[in-house]
C-alpha cells in the first residue's frame, strides 16, 4: 500500500480580526483547490492535518481560527511550533482600520464575536488579543481600502497564481406555465417565436430532435435573436467572472419548456463550447 506519511502538505492557518474578510479569503482559497475548514478546536488541528496528509486527493489545506477558539490563542506558540516541525505552516493575518471594521459590523448588522454593546471597544481588546499571533504570521494583509472583489483576487493571484479557476455556465431550458428555475442568473424568453406546439407533426417532438431544432432556428427572428444573445452573453460572463462567480445559470423559457427553449438552449450551448466555456444543459420540463 502507498505511504503518504513523508508528504509535506502545504497549510494555511488564517486569521486576524473579526470582520477583515476571513470567510471571503477561505472562500477565494477553497475555489481555488484548497481544503478548507473553519474554527475547529485548537487540539483537533495536528489530527486533522494528519487525517488530510494520508488522503491522495487532498494537496493543500487552509485552516480559519478567529477569537472564537481562545484555546488556540492561548497556546499559540506552542501549537504553531510543533506543527512547522512537520508540516510546511503559513500563518495569514487579516486586519483593517478600526473605522472600517466598525461600518462592516453596521452594514452586515452582525455582533462582534467578543460581545459587548460597543464595538469599538470591543475591536481593541482583540486587537491587544492577537498582537502576539499577529508578530508571528508570515504575511499581514490590510483588507481596510478592499472590496470583497479585490481581496479575493488578490488571494487568488497569492496563492494560486493568474490561473484562476475557469467560469462554468449552466443552461436550463424551462417552461414558464411552470414556474421561473429559482437558481437562474439571467433569463431570456422565447416565447415570441412562433411554437411547434400548434403544428401536428412537430407537436409529439421536443426541442432536442432534429426536425424540431431546424424548424426554430431557421426562423428569421431566432437568427436575429441569436445574433443579439451572443454579444450580450459574451458582455456578461466575463463580468460574472470579474466579480469572483464561478458558476453562472442562464434559464431560457417558452410557454411548456418542450420545443422552442430545447432548441435554443442546444444550439447556445454549441456556440458557447466553441468559445471554450464548461458548459452543461438540463431541459427541466421535458
Amino acid at each position: 500500500m502507498k505511504s503518504y506519511g513523508k508528504r509535506r502538505l502545504p497549510v494555511i492557518i488564517l486569521t486576524g480580526l473579526s470582520g477583515a474578510g476571513k470567510t471571503v479569503v477561505l472562500n477565494a482559497l477553497e475555489d481555488s483547490s484548497y481544503f478548507c475548514v473553519d474554527n475547529i478546536p485548537a487540539s483537533l488541528i495536528k489530527t486533522f492535518i494528519h487525517l488530510c496528509q494520508k488522503t491522495p486527493d487532498i494537496s493543500r489545506i487552509a485552516i480559519g481560527i478567529d477569537v472564537r477558539e481562545r484555546k488556540f490563542y492561548a497556546e499559540f506558540a506552542d501549537t504553531v511550533s510543533s506543527l512547522r516541525r512537520t508540516w510546511d505552516i503559513e500563518i495569514l493575518f487579516l486586519e483593517a482600520q478600526e473605522n472600517v471594521l466598525i461600518r462592516r459590523f453596521k452594514e452586515t448588522r452582525r455582533p462582534h464575536p467578543l460581545g459587548g454593546r460597543d464595538i469599538r471597544k470591543a475591536i481593541r481588546r482583540e486587537v491587544r488579543m492577537l498582537s502576539d499571533i499577529k508578530a508571528e504570521s508570515d504575511r499581514i494583509i490590510d483588507t481596510s481600502p478592499m472590496t470583497p472583489h479585490q481581496l479575493r483576487k488578490m488571494i487568488t493571484r497569492l496563492y494560486v497564481g493568474e490561473k484562476e479557476k475557469p467560469i462554468t455556465v449552466s443552461l436550463v431550458s424551462f417552461g414558464y406555465k411552470y414556474g421561473i428555475p429559482a437558481e437562474a442568473d439571467l433569463l431570456f424568453d422565447v416565447r415570441f417565436l412562433p411554437n411547434p406546439n400548434f403544428i401536428k407533426e412537430l407537436k409529439p417532438f421536443d426541442g432536442t430532435t432534429l426536425k424540431v431544432k431546424n424548424f426554430v432556428l431557421r426562423k428569421e427572428d431566432t437568427k436575429r435573436f441569436l445574433d443579439r444573445l451572443y454579444p450580450l452573453l459574451e458582455f456578461l460572463i466575463p463580468k460574472y467572472k470579474d466579480e469572483g462567480r464561478h458558476n453562472i445559470t442562464i434559464g431560457i423559457g417558452c410557454t411548456g419548456g418542450k420545443h422552442r427553449s430545447p432548441a435554443i438552449s442546444e444550439e447556445v450551448r454549441k456556440t458557447l463550447k466553441k468559445q471554450k466555456y464548461d458548459v452543461s444543459v438540463a431541459h427541466r420540463d421535458i
